[in-house]
């Protein structure tokens, strides 16, 4: 099964498993990172599951969407490598992506 990278706010790294079908937001969130609020439950309307990605997987995500960019643009920990997580779809080609949880806004 492939595996996610997620660093928590306080810098401790956890692999977790992901399952067909889930975003890089519901993995974080099943697997019990209570720092990802995620309030909004994937609908692109918060910015609460805000991560900042890997670099070396920004050509393996999809494009954002201009809703994301407004989103993120409200942010006061935007960096380049800032994305949603719930706009992450989770592929077998992203197995061993690396993602921090956003300081919170």
């Amino acid at each position: 099964m492939p595996k996610l990278l997620v660093t928590n706010r306080s810098g401790q790294e956890t692999a977790v498993e992901v399952g067909d079908g889930l975003t890089v937001m519901e993995a974080i969130r099943d697997n019990g990172f209570d720092e990802l609020l995620a309030l909004c439950g994937g609908c692109c309307s918060c910015a609460t599951c805000h991560v900042h990605v890997d670099p070396l997987f920004a050509d393996k995500l999809p494009e954002m969407s201009e809703d994301e960019d407004d989103l993120l643009e409200s942010s006061d920990h935007r960096a380049e490598t800032s994305r949603l997580s719930c706009q992450i779809p989770f592929t077998p080609d992203l197995d061993g992506l690396k993602v921090t949880i956003a300081p919170e806004d």
